[in-house]
């Protein structure tokens, strides 16, 4: 998903103002007037995002990069951009929202499907009532209670391998401490595969209170998600008005050059 916008010569409003400047000079007020406009489609971008998504986190607003014009590459590209570390690639996360498609799997289930818990043709979902401490307010797992469940079935990968829980650290978590509810995790494949929790929905569920009696979901194994079209660059591009506003920026530019 991009966005490129780029100078046009024919902007005949501000070649009488540009007359009054250098080569150099009009070259300089093209490219901040471009990278003011830029900069609107980032927030209209950022706007949609937050219109057609349910709780967008900051993760994927933020990613929203203007790479900026300047006198000597007149154009501006503004695209939702990957800057390393355990992300997911935003322009992987997007573009089945602006196509449609089927989402892509997320690490953990790659790792839950590589040790066999997660089946082939199913990824994770938060229940409707989210196991307490799990939710991180915007329908999302909270990252350290994801790893915890990851640690717990041994499913962190060679690098994380350390971090996996032993039996000892599992029967601290069953037994539970002060001001801390002793819990145990387990997978219930329903109908799937039958069995003892058959009359469970298939996903990764909680045992808690006293001889484990109250049980609750944690995370539902449900078919591979497929997404609607929801997001549209040219709706974007509508709302930010581009021609006219980088119009009048640039005259500002102008302005500011020449002290008017």
């Amino acid at each position: 998903m991009r966005l490129t916008m780029t100078f046009d010569s024919g902007l005949a409003s501000v070649q009488r103002q540009l007359a009054k400047l250098s080569s150099h000079q009009a070259k300089q007020a093209y490219a901040e007037g471009l990278n003011d406009g830029g900069f609107r489609v980032r927030r209209e971008w950022q706007r949609e995002m937050s219109d057609q998504f349910d709780r967008p986190t900051a993760y994927i607003l933020k990613s929203v990069y203007v790479r900026k014009a300047t006198p000597d590459r007149l154009s501006v590209d503004i695209e939702p951009t990957y800057f390393g570390g355990k992300g997911v690639d935003p322009q992987k996360i997007l573009q089945a929202q602006e196509f449609g498609g089927p989402r892509r799997d997320k690490r953990s289930e790659l790792a839950l499907r590589r040790i066999g818990i997660l089946p082939a043709g199913y990824q994770t979902a938060m229940p409707a009532t989210p196991f307490p401490g799990s939710d991180d307010g915007r329908g999302n797992v909270r990252g350290s209670f994801l790893v915890r469940l990851l640690s717990y079935f041994q499913a962190l990968g060679e690098q994380g391998y350390r971090a996996n829980m032993t039996d000892r650290s599992k029967a601290r978590l069953h037994k539970g401490t002060k001001g801390r509810e002793g819990v145990r995790f387990f997978v219930a494949y329903g109908r799937l595969r039958g069995g003892p929790t058959r009359h469970l929905a298939p996903g990764i569920w909680a045992a808690t209170g006293t001889q484990g009696v109250i049980v609750r979901p944690v995370l539902m194994f449900v078919r591979n998600a497929t997404y609607e079209a929801r997001i549209s660059r040219e709706r974007v591009a509508e709302r930010a008005d581009l021609q006219p506003y980088i119009e009048r920026r640039i005259r500002f530019r102008i302005r500011q050059m020449v002290g008017e």
